[in-house]
């Protein structure tokens, strides 16, 4: 099923409200509702079946949680909806510190390498560019 016709409706909705603070069993939220608890595991099998929850049997009952990566999809359209860009995903960051690390450490070597290379930079005819203002 997909995510967005499983959140067209305003019950399966609140189901995934519910589950946002943890795993629940059937009966729990079915409590909430004024609907059959038939008809609370209907809705939550097409949660299941959209991939935006899961369930797992514990001996006679059946808990369910919400799956996170299943509102990816939704989640993507927003952004694109809103302009917004995803986030940077951390390793580039762990990538830029190591990259800084190691010019800081060729420069204070005394290291012109060519970007690289590991060997010394050759002579140009053009002349340098100059500095970069910040």
């Amino acid at each position: 099923m997909d995510p967005f016709v499983a959140l067209a409706d305003p019950v399966r909705r609140d189901l995934l409200r519910a589950l946002v603070s943890g795993p629940a069993r059937v009966v729990d939220l079915a409590a909430r509702h004024p609907i059959s608890r038939p008809a609370v595991s209907k809705h939550l099998r097409l949660l299941t079946e959209a991939g935006l929850v899961t369930a797992e049997d514990r001996g006679r009952e059946r808990h369910y949680a919400l799956a996170r990566p299943g509102l990816a999809p939704v989640r993507a359209l927003l952004d694109e909806l809103t302009g917004r860009r995803p986030p940077i995903p951390e390793s580039a960051f762990d990538a830029l510190d190591l990259e800084v690390r190691r010019t800081v450490h060729d420069r204070r070597a005394g290291k012109d390498a060519a970007p690289g290379t590991g060997r010394p930079q050759e002579e140009s005819a053009w002349p340098a560019p100059p500095p970069a203002v910040a």
